[in-house]
């Protein structure tokens, strides 16, 4: 996968990181509601599922459906796709198709409307369009049959086509300029209602009267953007906000204190510092494992988390989330806080006196607390930490298309695809921008790639386990986020995403 591709996808990982300008209003009702309001602090620039990503799935999900549907636990059932098969290489995988499901306007969904979204979402540039770089055509059988020949064998084809890249929108308004930015044409459980909606504050949505599907609980669903979690958390304590997904440590003690709310506990994102440059073109340190190694042991992640998180969370020496096969619990605590052994790694690297390492520091993702912690968890080991503040635009292209830095501290979700950690964070491109590999890379990631059951599970243990060894990143610690609602609202984590999928909310019985 070119750099290129990947590089639109973490533009939306910083940009999702920014908080944006804008409040909204809402009108969320009480316990036995038709009505369900969720709030967020993110929302998607169009509506246009070409465009979708991850972060902004809700907004999609309530009026196009998915080919295949992601359960909560990370598991697939059928959606417009009602069965699939790869065959011998898995290099082809068919699709049987849902008959007599219609879009807003009354057009058929067929084979031929799975064609035309998957080569428009491929090539329309959105952020997420690398998850299509594999796809090398679209073969329609008939109208429910449909194959996907494939590059090369992809593993997480089922867990794209559950995402925004499965998202099926209507083809006949694909030559109407912009009209799917702001008026959606799909199958799903929803129809926007323009005349309530404020584009950049408040989406609202009707249930679909003719949807082929169960009926979702709700009649109604708001979806209402707010720029701070305090004002959401107010939301939740006033009964104007019914559910919302909290991050910060300190809203999430504020909130648990109100008997009236329920909340539910979630760890997504790892925090850490990612290295690329391990060959040492910029930094001629890091190329040394035992440098990288002694960075790990530098931090003191335990604190760190205690600080900046009020122990919200769990440290960690690993990339691969608990959801993966290659995660190992044991790596967790693979790298002890040890200032001592890290100056006697460095020493015998060649670096006694330390080193200056420069990284780039966007506020919204690298706070005061956190910047300052890192960089006294270096200097006590005999390394520099010299921050480059940045905002969102400038780091983008300093990071990712200049490659100026030798890492970035990040969010990072962790997904429950062993393949999409591996495409995303070790094979070459946006994260492993100077193509960093070795023999045993090279080695397990066919495996991964291509095997199955226990053969690929250990593949992805071994190259977890190398990973960590080499010190190939410096994660501080999974955050716990809280999913809280204002009593009337059962919310189920969804596997895979930070939010939750709208088919996760129930009202409490």
């Amino acid at each position: 996968m070119s750099r290129t591709t990947r590089t639109g996808a973490i533009a939306a990982c910083v940009a999702a990181s920014l908080t944006l300008a804008g409040c909204a209003g809402s009108d969320a009702g009480s316990a036995g509601s038709s009505t369900l309001n969720i709030a967020t602090m993110t929302f998607p620039q169009s509506l246009d599922p070409a465009q979708a990503v991850g972060s902004g799935l809700p907004f999609f999900q309530a009026t196009y459906d998915t080919l295949v549907k992601r359960e909560p636990d990370g598991s697939f059932s059928p959606m417009l796709a009602t069965a699939w098969q790869y065959n011998g290489d898995r290099t082809e995988l068919s699709l049987t198709l849902r008959k007599d499901v219609k879009f807003a306007d009354g057009t058929a969904f067929d084979a031929a409307a799975v064609k035309a979204n998957m080569e428009r979402f491929k090539k329309g540039g959105g952020a997420d369009a690398k998850w299509l770089t594999d796809l090398e055509s679209v073969k329609v059988v008939d109208a429910t049959q449909v194959t996907l020949k494939l590059k090369r064998a992809n593993p997480a084809m089922l867990f794209y086509l559950s995402d925004a890249a499965g998202l099926m929108a209507n083809p006949a308004k694909f030559e109407k300029a912009d009209s799917l930015k702001t008026t959606p044409d799909g199958t799903g459980p929803y129809r926007l209602v323009k005349a309530k909606t404020t584009i950049g504050t408040k989406w609202v949505y009707k249930r679909n009267a003719d949807y082929w599907g169960e009926r979702l609980p709700y009649e109604n669903l708001t979806i209402s953007f707010f720029d701070n979690e305090t004002a959401i958390v107010n939301g939740l304590k006033t009964g104007q906000v019914n559910a919302a997904l909290l991050q910060a440590a300190d809203q999430q003690v504020s909130i648990e204190s109100d008997p009236k709310v329920k909340t539910t506990k979630q760890e997504f994102d790892f925090q850490g510092l990612l290295l690329f440059d391990r060959a040492g073109q910029l930094t001629p340190a890091l190329k040394d494992t035992r440098v990288r190694q002694a960075l790990n042991h530098a931090i003191d992640r335990t604190t760190m988390l205690g600080a900046i998180r009020q122990n919200r969370g769990q440290v960690t020496s690993q990339v691969f989330g608990p959801d993966t096969q290659g995660y190992d619990k044991r790596f967790d605590s693979y790298y002890s806080y040890d200032p001592a052994k890290a100056r006697a790694l460095l020493k015998e690297a060649g670096y006694a006196k330390g080193f200056t390492l420069k990284l780039p520091r966007v506020s919204a993702i690298v706070n005061d607390a956190l910047a300052e912690s890192l960089a006294t968890d270096f200097k006590a080991v005999g390394v520099k930490l010299a921050w480059d503040e940045l905002d969102g635009g400038s780091a983008i292209q300093k990071v990712f298309t200049d490659r100026a830095y030798s890492g970035m501290v990040m969010n990072i979700g962790q997904s429950a695809s062993d393949w999409v950690v591996v495409n995303e964070l070790v094979t070459p491109g946006a994260f492993n921008m100077f193509g960093t590999t070795d023999r045993t890379v090279q080695k397990l990631i066919p495996t991964i790639q291509t095997g199955t059951g226990e053969q690929a599970k250990q593949a992805a243990r071994a190259l977890n386990e190398h990973l960590v060894k080499e010190g190939w990143f410096a994660p501080f610690y999974r955050m716990t986020y809280l999913h809280v609602s204002d009593g009337t609202v059962k919310i189920t984590p969804q596997s895979g995403m930070a939010v939750p999928s709208i088919y996760n909310y129930a009202p409490v019985k």
